[in-house]
This record gives C-alpha cells, structure tokens and sequence, in this order.
C-alpha cells in the first residue's frame, strides 16, 4: 500500500487513538498477521540506508529499550516473546522509553514532543519511497512519524547536522502510522539528500527502515578516481529490469564489496523452457567507455550461471551489440575480461544461460564527455 505524505490518514485514528494497533501476540508464527505494505514499485530501487553501502544511524536523542543501530538490520525483525532484559522487553527494533509531560496536572507529552533518529544515506541519492516497518510493535508503536532530510558534504558529525545553520526539508509531515505492519510513503521531492532525521510522535518503537532512490554521485569525485566501476550503485548504476527475481534482487550484483553468502548476488529459479534464458537489464549513471569486465560468482557452487553473454546499447532506442560472448562460467570464481577496444554505452543486458545466479558484476571504465556534461547536469539540479 502506498501513501500520498500530504494527505495520509487512517480511518477513525483521530477519533480512536488505538485504531491501528494489531491484536496482542497470541502464539505461534509472529508474522501471520504482519500487515504487508503490498506490491511496491519504488521498493525496486537501491535501499540508500543499506549498511553495504556505507549508511549508518549516527545519532538518536532516547534509545532505552532497543538500539538505533537495528533499524537498519537488513533481516526482518525476530520477536521471542521470552525474551526481557534489565530494561524491559526486548525489541529487534529502535525503541524509546514512554514519554511524559511536564507535571501531575499535565502528565501526557506536549503535542510537539518526539523522538528522533539521525542516519546517514550510503549514498547521496533522490528519495522515492519509504517503508517505516513496525513489525512487532504492537501497542507500542509511534502515533505518527515524520522524516526530514538534508544534504550536507563531506563527513559531519552529530553536532554539525543538529546545527542552526543545517537546513531540514520535511519530507514527510507528521502522519499516522500502524503497528506490526510494514507503513510505505511515496516520496516527491526531487533532491538529492545525504542524511535524513526519523522521528516517531510522541514515542515508541520502530522495527526497520528502508530509503529507496537513485543514487546520485559527485562526478568530480568520479573524476578525480579516473577509472570506476560505472555499474556501481554507489556510482550511480541502476537495476532496471530482469526476466526473474525470484530468489534476490538483481540490484544485489552491483552492490559494492564481494558477497558473503549465497544470496548476496542475484539467483533465479529453474528455467524448464528450452531454448530461453534469464537476463538483467542496468543501466549506467551516464553514458561511459567500458574497458574490462569482472563476473563473479563467489559462493554459487552449484547454481552459479552455466554462461553468461553481455550485450550493450547506447541510449534508450540504441541498437543492442555484442561486449561478451557467450562465455562458460566457473563457480565460486571471479572471472576477468579485457575488452579489445572499449565499449561505449548507457544501458547493459547481462544473459545467464541457461539461468542460475550472479553474485557480482563490475564494469570498469570512466564516463565518456558527453556522459559527464550530463552527469555534471544531474547533480547541479538535484541539489537546487
């Protein structure tokens, strides 16, 4: 289910202050009446508060019950209902002690009064959607939240971003939110941020948070680095369509780093019909010159690819060419392509004959001028 921030509400939650509460926990499989945010496009793209790209949780004003840091766990949320500490329950999740108001004649919080989270992206990037998971909380579950967002450069610290001088744009004005239950919010802004503050009205607790968007990279830096990986999310690269996810997302295979397991990467399931194969569409940050090529299939023993082709185009209605033949994979192995002469492209098709996964995928080569004018274009607006 997606929301328009501007205008998100819930039946009878003013009226009824507990209308989005879930049923008390009574047993069993805690996830059977976990409310599912439901078929997402946005949630296709790049989480840019994934720890795999460098996002963190810097900073929280209360976390007594449950640590800032799991809300960006990449699992889903586990719940022992025999699980108490010195504290309290404890909750895989982000979540604050109960707040109180000022004295005996005023003992609920003033209407103003919030928790917050500070994280930093992975990467600067245009927000398109958000998923505020509440997956195990209950009845204690914020009222409402609201996400702010900034771009500030380089690496600042907490005291920095909480300065009079930092500028928040709200994103998401304060809207009510259910518990136990995965809250999706379309984003419309357009800019490019670097950090985001969460908060939760008045308290309470939030299992997971996902920020999806498109990452927008610095093409000075890019610049400066002179050969990338042009396929890279954190340099931009995006996943644009595959014949098959059923296993992992396909994004997965331009993730930086190498995979740790065997679902770090993107596999498929069995291919029956003869004479077809799967495939993953990218498409690059820019138009760029690509000169060599890696294809890992680090940890896929025996599902890895059987052969892999890689084909190209230049612009959205270019003709596709032949960069890889078809070319026989080895499992668990990286494997290293030198290009006779480089190929110059915007849009990527990887084939994986006849299926099979890929854990990784680098393409190595620098923008060409016109793919950094335009690049260079990009960044400048996104951050008016």
């Amino acid at each position: 289910m997606t929301f328009d921030a501007s205008e998100t509400t819930f039946p009878n939650s003013d009226t009824d202050p507990h209308a989005n509460d879930a049923a008390p926990y009574g047993g069993g499989d805690p996830y059977a009446d976990y409310r599912e945010a439901g078929d997402l496009p946005f949630t296709e793209l790049v989480d840019l508060a994934d720890r795999r790209l460098g996002a963190g949780v810097i900073a929280a004003n209360d976390e007594f019950f449950a640590e800032r840091e799991n809300l960006l766990i990449r699992e889903r949320a586990v719940f022992d209902p025999e699980h108490f500490g010195h504290k309290g329950k404890i909750m895989d999740g982000w979540e604050t002690r109960r707040r109180r108001g000022a004295d005996a004649d005023h003992p609920f919080p003033a209407p103003e009064d919030h928790d917050w989270a500070i994280v930093r992206l992975g990467a600067p990037g245009i927000i398109r959607g958000l998923v505020v998971d509440t997956a195990h909380f209950r009845g204690n579950y914020p009222q409402r939240v609201s996400v702010q967002a900034t771009s500030v450069e380089g690496a600042p610290g907490p005291e920095q971003l909480l300065a009079d001088d930092v500028k928040w744009e709200e994103i998401l004005p304060p809207t009510p939110v259910r518990g136990h239950a995965a809250n999706a919010f379309e984003i419309t802004s357009g800019r490019r941020y670097t950090h985001i503050r969460l908060c939760q009205h008045p308290d309470g607790g939030i299992a997971r948070l996902r920020v999806h968007g498109e990452v927008v990279p610095d093409p000075a830096w890019l610049a400066a680095l002179g050969t990338v990986d042009l396929i890279s999310v954190l340099n931009g690269g995006t996943y644009e369509d595959a014949s098959d996810r059923f296993y992992s997302s396909p994004t997965q295979i331009i993730l930086p780093g190498t995979s740790r397991k065997m679902d770090d990467g993107w596999e498929n399931r069995r291919r029956r019909v003869r004479d077809t194969n799967d495939w993953v569409r990218f498409r690059l940050p820019a138009q760029g010159a690509v000169r060599a090529i890696e294809i890992d299939t680090a940890y896929l023993k025996g599902n890895s690819a059987g052969w892999i082709a890689l084909q190209g185009r230049n612009g959205d209605t270019g003709e596709w060419f032949e960069i890889l033949p078809r070319t026989r994979l080895q499992p668990d192995t990286l494997h290293r392509f030198v290009l006779r002469a480089q190929a110059v492209v915007t849009h990527v098709r990887l084939d994986a004959f006849p299926d099979g996964g890929v854990a990784r995928m680098r393409l190595h080569g620098t923008l060409t001028e016109s793919g950094a004018a335009e690049l260079t274009r990009r960044y400048e607006e996104s951050g008016a």
